[in-house]
């Protein structure tokens, strides 16, 4: 029986690529419904011909990851894009997507848009600074930070490359230039994008579906809204922690097993804020994003 991976899903209907290059369009067995499960864009399928020329997904072979939101199987790295200028760098909120990606168990690569932009406003030299900054920070945490310009090219190269051989899902807010990044990194794609609202400083959400783009020097993409809904809720209170790398790094130098780092005595990650060895954003953050989680639990 043939293999193959669903690169898109769409009205009932799975897309699948198998390993010659070849497309079928496919329909799901009914077996999975009695099953309560579901195919997923990113899956690696067995499927079989039908006499109308489609296919039937048969099988569903073992996932390495899967994604809720988006519903995404077997991604490996999630492209986190943040703009910055109009919407400004939001370093509080690249630290929650970074908490989500690290509790889905991808990998993380933090690419900035919209330099072409930030060389033209009233503000460069600071924003520069802040770029500069911000890179040098996740850098020593351990993740790689990309700049780029979509509309001179700049960084387009190095991201292609970077790329290859996953399967990313780009996340990041409305109007920060996902969908323009990967019209840059796919000639030809010509997918839509958004104007900022001069209102509301950000843009609209121009995906509609999950698709999964093959990049040229192999690899594949997705262009969606990423992680809907950063709430906390799939967390439980340690983990918050644990997907803070540098914190969980050091917490098996604290004294209480569980610690929250917040008000236990010989805690090595307060310790190590207070040395200049955590940045104090990033420590300030988790306090937030903990304090958030708190307030959830007691709503709900």
């Amino acid at each position: 029986m043939p293999e193959g991976m669903i690169y898109k899903a769409l009205s009932g209907y799975y897309y699948v690529v198998d390993d010659e290059g070849r497309e079928v369009q496919c329909r799901a067995r009914g077996i999975f419904k009695k099953r309560g499960e579901s195919p997923l864009v990113g899956d690696r399928v067995r499927f079989a011909a039908t006499e109308n020329g489609e296919g039937t997904v048969d099988e569903i072979l073992p996932r390495t990851t899967a994604l809720v939101r988006p519903p995404v199987a077997n991604a490996d790295m999630a492209v986190l894009v943040f703009s910055v200028v109009r919407p400004e760098l939001n370093l509080q909120l690249l630290d929650k997507f970074l908490v989500h990606t690290e509790h889905a168990g991808l990998d993380a690569l933090i690419v900035l848009t919209k330099t072409d932009a930030a060389e033209e406003s009233d503000e460069w030299e600071r924003i520069r600074a802040d770029i500069e900054s911000a890179r040098a920070l996740y850098t020593a945490i351990g993740y790689e930070t990309i700049a780029t310009s979509s509309k001179r090219g700049d960084g387009i190269g190095e991201l292609r490359e970077r790329l290859v051989g996953h399967i990313s899902v780009f996340a990041g807010q409305s109007g920060v230039g996902k969908s323009s990044l990967l019209n840059a990194l796919v000639p030809g794609l010509r997918l839509e994008t958004s104007e900022i609202s001069e209102k509301l400083g950000r843009g609209r959400h121009t995906t509609r579906h999950v698709e999964l783009v093959r990049l040229g020097g192999g690899g594949y993409v997705a262009d969606t809204p990423g992680f809907s809904q950063l709430d906390f809720a799939e967390l439980g209170i340690e983990q918050i922690g644990d997907c803070f790398r540098e914190f969980r790094e050091l917490a098996p130098g604290c004294k209480f097993r569980g610690c929250t780092h917040l008000h236990e005595p010989g805690c090595a990650v307060r310790a190590a804020k207070e040395s200049g060895e955590i940045a104090p954003s990033r420590y300030d953050h988790y306090a937030g994003f903990m304090a958030e989680w708190k307030e959830n639990r007691r709503r709900y």
